[in-house]
């Protein structure tokens, strides 16, 4: 039988309450629950209807992103308990994200990194304004599977040819998937400088980060 409170979950999910998470996520370890069973079969079908709904035209952007900070809360409650006993959730990928070197544009890059984390991604934010070689170097250390480069000008995105052309010289192309978006970035362009993935919203970056990693 399903424990009745995933269906709560879920629902704080679809809700975007994040009050309503972390009461959720508490009565959890209050009733002994395994954590990452909460998480799989409580919280995560609440995000990827989410996902769903918004592909689908039937949510916005708002709605999304209170739906991650919900889903974030909720994890966060489960961290220490998961430390305890030993357990980790399952890591889909390691992500490495920025905005290039002469862009500060935050929110974009900001979002995708909040909701590849709420999807199970292990995200290492490096800012913005990352120096091209700052990418490599952090791909390296964590051992990464995509690095996503985000340009919001025109006058940036050349940036991220930069980058895939320093893996290249640092002999971390073949292993490591290159993800590009931004505002003028275009499918056309992702293939014109051997970019593995493109997207033009959030969601769609989650999505093809997770075939990237084969999980999609």
């Amino acid at each position: 039988m399903i424990n009745p409170l995933f269906e709560s979950m879920k629902q704080s999910i679809l809700d975007g309450d994040s009050d309503a998470a972390i009461t959720l996520a508490k009565q959890a370890l209050a009733a002994n629950l395994d954590p990452l069973e909460a998480i799989n079969l409580g919280f995560l079908p609440g995000m990827n209807e989410i996902g769903e709904q918004f592909s689908a035209g039937h949510l916005f952007l708002p709605d999304v992103i209170m739906a991650a900070e919900a889903m974030k809360k909720a994890t966060s409650i489960f961290q220490p308990e998961m430390n305890r006993r030993g357990t980790q959730r399952e890591v889909m990928g390691k992500v490495v994200l920025g905005t290039v070197k002469g862009d500060v544009h935050e929110i974009g890059k900001s979002l995708v990194g909040t909701l590849l984390s709420a999807s199970g991604f292990e995200v290492f934010d490096l800012g913005v304004d990352v120096p091209f070689e700052a990418f490599a170097k952090k791909a390296r250390e964590v051992k990464a599977d995509i690095v996503g480069v985000s340009a919001l000008l025109t006058t940036t995105m050349t940036g991220q040819k930069q980058v895939i052309a320093v893996l290249e010289n640092a002999g971390l192309r073949p292993q490591v998937k290159v993800m590009v978006g931004g505002a003028p970035v275009t499918r056309g362009w992702a293939n014109e400088i051997g970019a593995d993935g493109y997207s033009e919203d959030a969601l769609g970056a989650v999505q093809m980060a997770k075939k990237l990693m084969g999980k999609f």
